[in-house]
């Protein structure tokens, strides 16, 4: 029995120092290995869940084997690593970096991907100031644009939407801002601005019904019946049409495309198909 509790304790010391001896172990000097072998350690620094050290593991490549095939492969997953530590700026870098080498490549699409989404992930709340979202947009259009084969163009498309529904969210906010202080005049330009540049996104719908609140409440009852035809004819079925409806009936008015200008410019191209 003692016997053997001396072995337990012995393989127990052994253990231990066999820990510290591996704590205590340097990796070899970056410039000692071959490409491949820096590569690899990227990878293992990914998998470890060390993005950062992972990106500047593979930028070693890029510094000393600058001409190498492994130098390209590591550039992107150098901006990969750096998108996946939510280094954006740094990822955009070297997604960018490696468009404006390999612009023929196959991995090129997969750059303008990711520089696209380093904006994409950017994109606050719809409270804040939408500056990143305008610039994701423009990096996924160009995606779309560039790439309209490749595996990436769909999702840029999904995204795209998305961020522009998120523009045309600040426009409602703005407005809806406005529209609670009695700033009817300031509230429509913002609610126009929904309909005429933000035409399809989900905010539309609602764009017109505020248009038909604050038209009214100027006694601006001819735009306010031309804009809720509009929404009568696109959205019917939607609680914004409803709520208009409901609202001009309270005056004794209905829908009726009777006004003149920008709203009635608006009836005849989305309702009637004319253009000019």
């Amino acid at each position: 029995m003692r016997r053997d509790k001396r072995l337990v304790h012995l393989f127990g010391v052994i253990a231990v120092a066999a820990a510290l001896a591996g704590c205590g172990r340097r990796e070899p000097a970056m410039d000692t290995l071959t490409p491949q072998e820096i590569y690899l350690r990227g990878e293992e620094q990914l998998a470890a869940g060390r993005e950062k050290d992972a990106a500047t593991t593979f930028a070693e490549i890029e510094r000393l084997y600058p001409y190498s095939e492994w130098a390209k492969r590591a550039l992107i997953m150098t901006a990969f690593a750096y998108h996946k530590a939510k280094d954006y700026e740094n990822a955009r870098a070297a997604a960018q970096r490696y468009i404006d080498f390999y612009p023929a490549d196959e991995d090129a699409a997969y750059a303008q991907y990711l520089l696209a989404l380093s904006y994409y992930d950017q994109i606050d709340d719809v409270g804040r100031d939408q500056g990143v979202t305008y610039q994701a947009l423009q990096a996924l259009r160009t995606v779309i644009e560039r790439y309209p084969d490749s595996d990436y163009a769909r999702s840029a498309m999904l995204k795209f939407d998305m961020a522009f529904d998120q523009l045309a969210a600040k426009e409602m906010e703005v407005g809806r801002y406005y529209l609670k202080r009695g700033h009817y005049a300031a509230a429509i330009n913002r609610f126009r601005a929904v309909v005429e540049d933000f035409e399809t996104t989900t905010q539309t719908p609602e764009a017109l019904y505020r248009l038909v609140e604050a038209y009214l409440s100027l006694g601006l009852e001819k735009e306010a019946q031309t804009a809720a035809a509009i929404l009568g004819y696109n959205f019917q079925s939607s609680v914004w049409y409803q709520d208009a409806y409901d609202l001009l009936q309270g005056r004794g008015l209905k829908p009726a495309p009777k006004a003149t200008g920008w709203i009635a410019d608006i009836y005849r191209r989305s309702v009637q198909g004319k253009w000019l």
